[in-house]
């Protein structure tokens, strides 16, 4: 096997730029250095990763390039994070995206790794013609009901876009409002409006649980969100309730009894 005359440091970078059609991928295969070789490999599969985000980011273009084909404009996703938690609010976000927004590797926010998903949320905010964001207490779900009162944060995220949407996506919750909509089961996975709308929510929510986790210690919010997990529960039994607890949620509800 020939030996490629460049270090391995030099092929790492080559590598960084280098088109899938060059003919000096085959010749790094047959390299005999084992640092050359899994190089490529790795850049292999980083390369096969990317295109498959890019696929999936086209699959997940469906929705909204038939409704801008249809003349509608602004096309509003919505979704909603932190139904089932014991503690803290719910958060609903709308998204407006651009025509010509791409952001491969956008997907439901709880597939999408922490890091990457803060990454997201700068690029979604500075590229979306409009964001809107509602939160929505544990005083509020604890008088209408969760289920009412994600109908009423996603209603109030519609509200607080700067921009008139023209139709609506809705991540599996039907709404009633003045604009036509589509109810999408698993929306966040199929609709980039929806996954950029979950993607808002979820950091939203998350870093406001971690400022409260500084407020009321010992329950672990910054880890579990509000979410029943096994240190939100201790942390129930040694310090009780706190005021951002939902009293309409087993177990906290028999907390106050």
């Amino acid at each position: 096997m020939e030996r490629i005359d460049m270090t391995v440091s030099e092929i790492k970078e080559t590598l960084k730029q280098l088109a899938e059609d060059d003919p000096l991928w085959d010749q790094l295969k047959l390299d005999p250095r084992k640092g050359v070789r899994q190089l490529v490999k790795s850049a292999e599969a980083s390369r096969e990763k990317k295109a498959k985000e890019i696929a999936e980011f086209t699959r997940m273009s469906i929705h909204e390039n038939e409704l801008w084909n249809a003349g509608y404009d602004h096309i509003a996703g919505i979704d909603e994070v932190g139904r089932g938690p014991l503690a803290g609010p719910v958060v609903a976000a709308a998204v407006i995206l651009p025509h010509d927004f791409h952001l491969p590797g956008l997907t439901d926010s709880k597939k999408v790794p922490e890091r990457k998903r803060e990454a997201f949320y700068t690029t979604i905010m500075e590229q979306s013609k409009a964001v809107g964001i509602s939160i929505i207490g544990p005083e509020v779900i604890d008088e209408i009901n969760i289920y009412e009162a994600t109908k009423k944060a996603m209603s109030a995220a519609i509200e607080d876009l700067s921009v008139k949407p023209d139709h609506l996506l809705i991540d599996a919750m039907p709404l009633t409002t003045p604009y036509p909509s589509r109810s999408i089961i698993k929306g966040d996975a199929t609709s980039i409006s929806i996954a950029a709308a979950s993607i808002i929510a979820k950091v939203t929510r998350d870093r406001l649980m971690k400022e409260y986790a500084v407020t009321y210690p010992g329950y672990g919010f910054e880890k579990n969100a509000g979410y029943g997990t096994a240190d939100h529960l201790k942390g129930l039994d040694q310090y009780g309730v706190t005021p951002i607890h939902r009293a309409s949620f087993a177990p906290v509800k028999e907390k106050l009894i």
